[in-house]
């Protein structure tokens, strides 16, 4: 006997009309969570007496639908906000345009409109102030139909009403000799007297308008907040550029040497930058080393009474970029890398970067019966001996030592070679033969043999930390093996700079010994800080991944050179890549020094702006530090020889004399 159903809501007899059910609420907040998950799993009863689980098939693909528009939605966002950050840089560099670092469209709109012959007031209000309104016309309904001859309001700024700025502001009658930036300062002095004039009736002093009236101020910094004089004094180098010495040692252009540092005098700048490059000096055979051109070279800069830092450049430069000069590693060591391509840097997937030697054969005599650091050794040791008359004289001020892809401490982890392209999280860089038999030798140290391999979930050059398993939040980069793996990944780079630096501290016994530590920003504000990550740095949210690196320079007495890139990343940038550059300045800079290093900095190719040149400085000899630290030196790097006309030569010398210390007031128009 086949028992009925057992819901009273079944209808078992079909001549019957069906009844009406009530209707139940809508659960909201967690219940509304919890009945929907319990509607997913839920029987449902069907006529035919048959219990079902209920699917979302509807439900599902609706919410894949949203997913899917709210992804288009934020990639139309970002367009729209990189074309708005372009139009601004565009506005800044060619049109000196005073906007401020978050301007919007407000903003551009007030500052165009003053460059057309209208005055724009605080609060929105804008005429032309050539044709001012009668007085007989100040009230709402006396507004005249030509444009022209009557103000233009704009949208009431935080709801200032058009009446009351009509009858507390009477228009601002303005010189038409006045360029458009000197029209803000105008419009402020102006203000001011009415403030005091109309006390109780001028919009701009109620609450609604205080944004108005704060963002007005920041356009224009105060003469004390761009008055450096008297503050400490830091040396500045500009560094030659890297043609100066061709692939034969040889001096290229001895004349425009002389006529680049004669430039270099007229700004009062304390020395140069020189690089010696590995894959020049030693290039053809091994131990043999050429020096001459860079004889040369040094005779002329003593002839100018210039210091010099000269960096031992282990890397290769060019292979990207608009470069129009190519430095690759020696020749003889690129034949024993085409035997044993082992000696580079090796990626998940096998490929090989030749930008520097990989770390694995530090202690490894693969290269002719030398290990890795007794070539590098050697290389330093010839450059003492050869120069020794030179470092008598006391020419060199401080020798850097390369210990990476473009002399920085770090993994060759998001090469352009590669495929890289920013923000992209970068790649591992540790499968090559020899860093894999060390891996192996610190799993098995742990007693977790299984250990020693490199993560397979952690994507590509180009992936987002969210996109990958290891990188995600919560995401493998914190579980045992993943902060196992970090930390001899890490211990790799740190292990590298202690190698080197105890040869170098020989080499260059009295010399300052300088390190370049890289600024990889990007992602600094995700948990994992994917970027730093596979770049060598274990700094996430719940490490220091400085400190263990800055223990190795201190205890070598070295200099940490920091790269700054002087930018302030728009708000769409930083949405997307989770960027803070200055965020990571702080923690880097104020780590060192807790430490009692001596710290200099260097700017990245693409800081050349004024507002960024201002931040720099700020970040040298920040103001609020109650112990009054600063930067030992800065170098100013830039893309091509300096001449006049591709430097800007006023903004270079006001950066130069804020570093010394010796000047005042405003940027030099």
């Amino acid at each position: 006997m086949q028992n009925p159903p057992s819901s009273t809501n079944v209808n078992l007899d079909p001549t019957m009309e069906p009844q009406p059910q009530p209707q139940p609420r809508r659960p909201r907040g967690f219940a509304a969570t919890a009945a929907a998950a319990a509607a997913s799993v839920s029987p449902t009863v069907t006529p035919s007496g048959t219990a079902a689980a209920s699917t979302a098939s509807s439900s599902g693909k609706g919410k894949r639908e949203r997913e899917k528009e709210k992804e288009r939605t934020k990639l139309r966002e970002r367009h729209r906000r990189a074309i708005t950050s372009r139009m601004l840089a565009g506005l800044r560099q060619y049109g000196n345009f005073p906007l401020p670092a978050r301007a919007d469209m407000n903003d551009v709109l007030a500052a165009l409109a003053r460059e057309a012959g209208w005055t724009v007031e605080p609060d929105g209000t804008t005429y032309r102030h050539s044709l001012p309104p009668p007085q007989h016309q100040q009230h709402l309904g006396a507004f005249s139909a030509r444009s022209g001859e009557s103000p233009l309001s704009a949208s009431s700024l935080k709801n200032c009403s058009v009446k009351a700025t009509l009858d507390c502001q009477p228009p601002v009658r303005i010189d038409e000799s006045l360029s458009p930036a000197s029209l803000d300062s105008v419009v402020l002095a102006e203000r001011d007297t009415r403030s005091e004039k109309y006390p109780s009736a001028s919009p701009i002093n109620s609450v609604e308008c205080l944004e108005a009236d704060q963002l007005i101020q920041d356009v224009h910094p105060t003469e004390h907040e761009n008055d450096f004089t008297g503050t400490e004094y830091v040396p500045v180098y500009i560094k030659l550029s890297t043609g100066v010495i061709n692939n034969f040692c040889q001096l290229a252009d001895a004349e425009g040497v002389r006529h680049e540092l004669s430039h270099m005098n007229s700004l009062n700048v304390d020395g140069v930058i020189v690089d010696c490059w590995w894959g020049i000096v030693e290039s053809w055979n091994p131990q043999k080393y050429v020096w001459s051109g860079y004889r040369e070279l040094f005779n002329i800069i003593r002839e100018f009474k210039m210091k010099i830092q000269v960096v031992m450049a282990f890397h290769e430069y060019g292979r990207t970029g608009s470069a129009d000069v190519l430095v690759s590693l020696p020749s003889w060591i690129l034949e024993i890398g085409k035997e044993n391509q082992n000696i580079f840097f090796t990626d998940r997937e096998g490929r090989r970067t030749t930008e520097c030697l990989s770390w694995g054969i530090d202690k490894e005599r693969v290269l002719n019966g030398r290990t890795g650091v007794e070539v590098y050794f050697d290389f330093m040791r010839s450059f003492r001996t050869e120069f020794d008359d030179l470092f008598a004289e006391g020419l060199f001020s401080a020798v850097e030592i390369g210990l990476g892809p473009s002399g920085e401490l770090r993994y060759p982890s998001f090469s352009e070679r590669m495929g890289w392209r920013y923000p992209g999280i970068g790649e591992f860089q540790c499968y090559d033969k020899y860093l894999q038999q060390n891996l192996r030798k610190a799993a098995k140290l742990r007693g977790h043999s299984f250990w020693a391999r490199g993560p397979d979930n952690a994507g590509q050059y180009n992936s987002r930390p969210h996109e990958t398993s290891f990188f995600c939040e919560r995401g493998d980069y914190d579980s045992y093996y993943g902060r196992f793996f970090l930390h001899w990944y890490a211990q790799s780079l740190t292990d590298h700079a202690d190698n080197v630096l105890s040869l170098a501290s020989l080499a260059f016994e009295e010399s300052k010994i300088i390190v370049k530590i890289p600024a990889v920003y990007w992602w600094y504000k995700a948990s994992s800080h994917a970027a730093e990550l596979t770049a060598g740095y274990y700094n996430p949210t719940n490490q220091d991944g400085y400190s263990p690196v800055f223990e190795v320079l201190k205890k070598h007495s070295v200099t940490m050179k920091f790269m700054c890139s002087g930018l302030q990343v728009c708000s769409y940038e930083s949405d997307e890549a989770f960027a803070d550059p200055e965020g990571l300045s702080w923690q880097v800079i104020n780590s060192a020094w807790d430490r009692g290093l001596a710290v200099a900095g260097e700017n990245t190719l693409s800081c050349y702006d004024r507002e960024g040149c201002l931040r720099i400085i700020e970040t040298a000899k920040p103001r609020n530090d109650p112990d009054r630290r600063h930067f030992s030196f800065f170098v100013y790097q830039q893309p091509s020889p300096l001449v006049q006309g591709v430097i800007c030569f006023p903004d270079l010398d006001y950066f130069i004399k804020c570093m010394h210390g010796d000047i005042t007031g405003e940027l030099v128009p």
